[in-house]
């Protein structure tokens, strides 16, 4: 698919600001596409969609097609009489600058349960024959998600794979006792998917009318703990009792001086081949069905898995293992049209993943904030862009760029104080900087490259530092946590980027 000259903002739900924890689908959700509006933007792009696990990342989610109830906007049950203005604002005092997703998410679990209640004794047949619809449309998905969370929910939370052996082998007669034991939380569970996907479906709908399109992300492995993996074993390379042969991650790199070791189960491709790739159909159908554009993430998986064995502490130890990328995209492009992908090409690449990105037209990424560490061949320099790629300032793994500029040496960065210096001061020449405005500096020398697309996170669009940085690689603990300011859709703000994407034609 060809991407027109076009511009966007990355910024996921949970870090839109309000006073209920967390970012969700309500007002200001609609607030910040009015933003990318007044601002000339064609893209919003966000993070998987997914419920999130250990951990709150949405890179690790319980399924592959399931939503994060955690978005569900409180305001909005009040408008559908779901629940009460007094039960909505009898909260915890949430921090506003970032999301405590311990507090948050039992909080919005009990509001969850109360509209349900309210849903189980409601005389609207509307509303009871939209969720049937629902229910019925995506049963292929959801009653097994839904059978997932309610044995989950008895079982303390519990990797499934501690679960006891005929729940996790999922034989038949003890799932079907199960299934009749758990069948009010099996419709609950089903209940605040409709609520989800019945809020995200308006959104997507809002931002399309105002000529914004969704840029989607699917991660190429799915946790282990997911309905996924605990409903199709055959799929993945596991063990008799179930347990993962090896896992996913990458090898030593910019962000990690041992890899990133991910922990996901790999997949059985040989199985999914021979079944003509079913599953991976109905993921990309149904995500196309959510978004209008799909950020494939880790897309050099898709050529060969960095395989580590599943008992290592550490991604040192693994091994490249191909894949048959070109049969999949082969496959779901026959089933299901032009795809309209943007390839996540980052980290180690050869030139069989370019060839497997190259034969399919799918744009790959340009990171600015990687551009200065090389010489002038660096493909991350503006100047050696090309069209058919999408340019970032950074992404969700990367430090803001005034935190990066600002950057120090510590037990988190790969690079020594001399590195850091080079880079800062070949930086400031090329963008012919002195530094004041970085973040602005970094937007307009992506705006103005050769590349169709141009994304920047929020972050660098309100100009913050370290404090505001989404995601830190091969780290377990505070990340996914920033959120916006009240005020961070300002005019001033939306005037500064309308005037950059006018003046470097990119109002598509």
């Amino acid at each position: 698919m060809k991407f027109p000259r076009a511009s966007g903002i990355l910024l996921h739900p949970t870090s839109l600001p309000n006073e209920f924890g967390i970012g969700d689908l309500g007002k200001s959700a609609y607030d910040f596409v009015d933003f990318l509006e007044k601002s000339k933007q064609t893209y919003w792009q966000i993070l998987p969609l997914g419920p999130t696990g250990y951990g709150d990342s949405p890179y690790q989610c319980f399924s592959a097609f399931a939503g994060n109830t955690n978005l569900i906007s409180p305001e909005m049950l009040v408008e559908e009489k779901l629940l009460s203005e007094e039960e909505i604002y009898n909260k915890p005092e949430f921090p506003t600058d970032k999301v405590d997703f311990g507090v948050v998410i039992d909080w919005k679990n009990e509001l969850l349960k109360k509209a349900y209640e309210r849903f189980r004794l409601t005389t609207s047949v509307n509303l009871r024959g939209s969720f049937e619809t629902f229910t019925q449309q995506v049963a292929d998905w959801l009653d097994d998600y839904a059978l997932f969370r309610a044995i989950k929910s008895t079982q303390d939370q519990k990797l499934w794979l501690e679960w006891e052996k005929p729940l996790r082998m999922r034989e038949e007669e003890v799932l079907l006792e199960v299934h009749e034991k758990l069948l009010e939380e099996i419709q609950a569970q089903k209940f605040y998917q409709f609520l989800f996907f019945k809020q995200w479906t308006r959104l997507k709908n809002y931002a399309n009318g105002k000529g914004i399109k969704i840029v989607g992300d699917v991660p190429i492995f799915i946790s282990l703990d997911s309905a996924d993996v605990w409903c199709n074993p055959k799929e993945f390379k596991l063990n008799e009792d179930l347990s993962p042969k090896v896992v996913a991650g990458v090898p030593p790199d910019y962000f990690s001086k041992t890899g990133q070791l991910w922990g996901n189960p790999i997949y059985n491709w040989d199985s999914m081949k021979a079944d003509g790739f079913k599953w991976w159909i109905r993921r990309v159908k149904f995500t196309l069905k959510t978004v209008d554009i799909v950020r494939i993430d880790h897309f050099r998986g898709f050529a060969a898995s960095w395989e580590v064995p599943g008992g290592d502490k550490t991604a040192e130890n693994g091994r490249w293992v191909n894949v048959p990328g070109k049969e999949l995209f082969r496959t779901l492009k026959q089933k299901l049209g032009e795809l309209p992908v943007m390839a996540e090409d980052l980290g180690v690449i050869t030139p069989d993943v370019e060839e497997l990105r190259d034969e399919f037209r799918f744009p790959g990424m340009r990171i600015l904030q990687f551009a200065f560490g090389g010489d002038t061949e660096n493909i991350d320099l503006p100047h050696n862009y090309i069209g058919n790629c999408v340019a970032y300032t950074g992404t969700h793994d990367n430090d803001t760029t005034v935190g990066w500029f600002n950057s120090q040496v510590d037990e988190s960065s790969t690079r020594d104080q001399a590195e850091i210096s080079k880079e800062h001061d070949f930086c400031l020449k090329y963008l012919d900087s002195d530094g004041e405005e970085i973040h602005w500096d970094f937007i307009r020398e992506v705006w103005k490259s050769v590349a169709n697309t141009a994304i920047t996170p929020m972050q660098d669009v309100l100009g913050l530092g370290n404090k505001a940085r989404m995601n830190l690689p091969a780290s377990e603990s505070g990340n996914w946590q920033w959120r916006c300011e009240k005020d961070a859709f300002s005019n001033e703000n939306a005037k500064r980027l309308k005037e950059f994407t006018e003046v470097y034609g990119r109002t598509s």
